[in-house]
């Protein structure tokens, strides 16, 4: 772990940045080519992996975003509060107004509950819609974690974002089934819902760089950018995975996969960072 950090912190922080990011599409792949093995999966499993992705998001959203947000700002003699709050609300009202903005298809959903604008679409597009307005936020956390390293802002650390990478990569992997095994259920061929499930994590790399390079030319905006990462995945935890999760009976399954994948990004971020 001690050579993978030193790699990452001797590379330009934008190609830090893909890379970290071309790793958590690469679990977005990995997860979705399970649809080569299987053509169903248990909804009690399918669930506790839902909640799982929620509770990674969650302990991400504190622990890698929103308390190095409140140190940064102290650090540049702002009130800590001050760009968390206003970074926070941003980032929520960023993923509402896409949501408003976008159609889109929650997972398990049917057709008729599709959100946004009225539109003929597929629900295959639809659906994949809504895994990568969940994704642009991941991507950007990554990133602007990695561009605050390269301006040396104290709270950046390295460990902070290769743990934050590596968490969410995990919670990738569940995110790629979930949307190529609904696929594969509906008699869309293996080869396509694969292709549909890794599609939804390629917007990943494209927002972790932008993220970086942000940072780096505009410094003082690291906490802000922290917090509003923070506050679109909040946003997509309460509105989009958690009633994903209470659409069956399994409820119990989805809070301990919840509890599961809090530790773990917990863990990963206070071992590393």
């Amino acid at each position: 772990m001690e050579a993978l950090l030193e790699f990452m912190e001797g590379l330009n922080p934008i190609l830090a940045a893909l890379l970290a990011t071309t790793f958590t599409w690469f679990l977005t792949a990995l997860g979705a080519s399970l649809v080569f093995f299987f053509k169903k999966m248990r909804r009690a499993l399918f669930d506790g992996m839902l909640g799982f992705t929620g509770g990674v998001m969650i302990a991400a959203s504190y622990w890698s975003l929103l308390a190095p947000s409140i140190e940064m700002a102290e650090n540049q003699g702002q009130p800590g509060w001050l760009p968390a709050a206003i970074g926070f609300a941003l980032g929520a009202l960023f993923l509402f107004a896409l949501d408003k903005l976008m159609p889109h298809l929650h997972i398990n959903f049917k057709r008729e509950d599709a959100e946004g604008p009225e539109t003929k679409w597929h629900r295959t597009t639809l659906l994949v819609l809504a895994i990568t307005m969940h994704n642009i936020p991941e991507g950007l956390a990554v990133g602007v974690l990695f561009g605050g390293v390269a301006a040396g802002i104290p709270g950046a650390t390295i460990g902070a974002a290769v743990a934050l990478a590596i968490g969410i990569g995990i919670q990738n992997f569940p995110e790629g089934l979930a949307v190529s095994m609904p696929l594969r259920r509906q008699g869309v061929s293996r080869r396509k819902s694969f292709w549909y499930g890794q599609l939804s994590a390629v917007v990943e790399p494209i927002a972790g760089v932008l993220g970086a390079a942000a940072v780096i030319f505009f410094e003082p905006i690291l906490p802000y950018a922290l917090a509003f990462a923070a506050g679109a995945m909040i946003y997509v935890v309460i509105e989009e995975v958690v009633p994903e999760t209470q659409q069956d009976k399994y409820t119990d399954i989805a809070t301990l996969g919840f509890i599961g994948g809090f530790l773990v990004m917990m863990i990963l971020d206070v071992a590393l960072g």
